[in-house]
């Protein structure tokens, strides 16, 4: 049975969506789950959810890792061998293969330091990325790096290609994934000094490169990895998630206050309307992958409620079912022959 560690400390209003959500992923996805936090306020939460006969224990962790840690602080925190708070105890667990993956929605770059000194780098790379999925007009497509290195060098950019070609081949299901390069423009040549460093290194290294691709492109479904630094890629991915609330709310607002016939063509509409949320909506993922640290580890949204946080594990879970991490060693392995 896979064993998947949730932070019982995470979300904005923890302990309730993420015991909550725990509990709905034990149900229907047939996972342990370790609740890692202070028992203290996870046990009248758990016991309220009749999950006595689920798979779910309480580890507990005295202390947590809120949003007041910055800097020198965090990173003491984060390498602290006898750290207590959650997110360090969860991430031991995994290193010492006592559960198979890490499932947060805390503080983003606590969990990414955290993991990266807990659990190091995957050899031959340099720097983990956060690898959200992106819904575009064909499907979906991983981009990386969303926030986690504002600031990178080609040889990071490649490494992110490697990671996400391998994320969504084994997760994602895509044969011979392709790979393009967020810039401002589709020729070659384009783009700002990184991009034009990183071009050589794709064009080179054993993945589908397809080459540079615009924003419009990455929507457009034309690739199925889109790599790029992680300022750019928040931006991005804070942009089109801000985008797509407001087309769905102005919607509703022109429907609520329309006349008689744009009401009832509102009604007509409602399934669709639902649907195109839920393809839009970030909690049917829940969580995204903190690609090249020695382990697995999912990060989710603060504001995630008991539905994000179950779809969190799922999404851990078939990480862990398809041997993503011993995948990604491998293609990593190979590239520096």
């Amino acid at each position: 049975m896979v064993r998947i560690v949730v932070d019982a400390m995470g979300s904005d209003e923890f302990p309730k969506p993420d015991v909550e959500g725990a509990v709905l992923a034990a149900r229907e996805y047939g996972v342990e789950i370790i609740l890692v936090g202070d028992e203290s306020v996870i046990r009248p939460v758990l016991d309220a959810q009749n999950a006595k006969d689920l798979p779910i224990r309480i580890v507990h962790a005295p202390e947590m890792l809120s949003m007041e840690y910055k800097g020198e602080e965090l990173v003491l925190k984060a390498r602290n061998k006898d750290a207590r708070n959650s997110m360090a105890v969860g991430i031991d667990m995994v290193k010492k293969g006592e559960a198979d993956a890490f499932v947060t929605v805390g503080n983003t770059g606590a969990g990414m330091v955290t993991a990266l000194f807990r659990l190091g780098r995957i050899r031959g790379v340099d720097r983990p990325a956060l690898a959200p999925i992106f819904p575009t007009a064909t499907g979906f497509c991983v981009v990386l790096d969303i926030g986690a290195n504002p600031d990178c060098k080609p040889e990071n950019l490649l490494q992110f290609a490697i990671l996400g070609s391998v994320y969504a081949e084994k997760v994602r299901g895509v044969k011979n994934p392709k790979i393009g390069l967020v810039s401002n423009g589709e020729e070659e040549g384009k783009g700002n000094e990184l991009i034009k460093a990183t071009t050589p290194l794709l064009k080179a290294a054993k993945i589908n490169y397809f080459g540079n691709v615009e924003g419009k492109e990455v929507i457009g479904g034309v690739v199925d990895v889109a790599v790029t630094d992680g300022f750019t890629g928040n931006i991005m991915l804070k942009s089109s998630e801000a985008v797509a609330k407001l087309i769905i709310d102005k919607i509703r607002e022109i429907i609520k206050n329309g006349n008689l016939i744009t009401k009832l063509g509102g009604l007509m509409i409602k399934p669709a309307l639902s649907a195109i949320k839920k393809i839009l909506d970030p909690s049917e993922q829940g969580a995204a992958p903190l690609l090249g640290v020695n382990g697995l580890v999912f990060i989710g949204h603060g504001r995630s409620d008991a539905f994000a946080i179950k779809n969190a594990v799922r999404v851990a879970k078939e990480a862990v079912e398809v041997n993503l991490l011993d995948a990604m060693k491998s293609a990593i392995e190979e590239s520096l022959k």
